[in-house]
């Protein structure tokens, strides 16, 4: 059982990451499948690209919550939710940016790019649910 506020954020981090790891690959591997079969390479290039990016913005969603652990609580909560917006301009901008490639198939791009960032936010949310974490966490040097 976590014994600081920190140690409860690492315990989620690790538990986001288990769950959510395998569903996203399958996710990936099933958008590389289906647009190759419909828009042959530039499909699979792009739903690559896809999962590639979404991959990274739930990496970095980790890697957030690592770096912000030992801070208080309300920062934390602060820096989560700043991180989810940035998470979503930056999707946005690459959407934008990444549109016109002529090799990419864009629809195979963002169908699989949203398909992992759901998958991924749906298994975090299991996660939560699922990881035995106090509400509350009295320091023992309190008492």
């Amino acid at each position: 059982m976590p014994r600081t506020h920190a140690e409860s954020v690492h315990k989620l981090a690790d538990a986001m990451l288990r769950y959510a790891l395998w569903p996203a690959v399958a996710v990936v591997v099933a958008g590389i499948t289906i647009s190759t079969l419909v828009a042959g390479v530039e499909g699979s290039l792009g739903a690559l690209v896809g999962g590639i990016v979404a991959f990274g913005s739930s990496f970095a969603t980790l890697w957030l919550m690592r770096r912000t652990a030992a801070f208080n609580p309300m920062l934390v909560m602060g820096a989560a939710l700043g991180g989810f917006i940035g998470k979503m301009l930056i999707l946005l901008l690459v959407m934008l940016l990444l549109g016109n490639v002529s090799f990419l198939h864009t629809e195979s791009l963002a169908f699989t790019m949203l398909a992992v960032v759901v998958v991924w936010a749906a298994m975090d949310m299991i996660a939560f649910r699922r990881t035995k974490i106090p509400t509350l966490i009295i320091d023992s040097g309190d008492q």
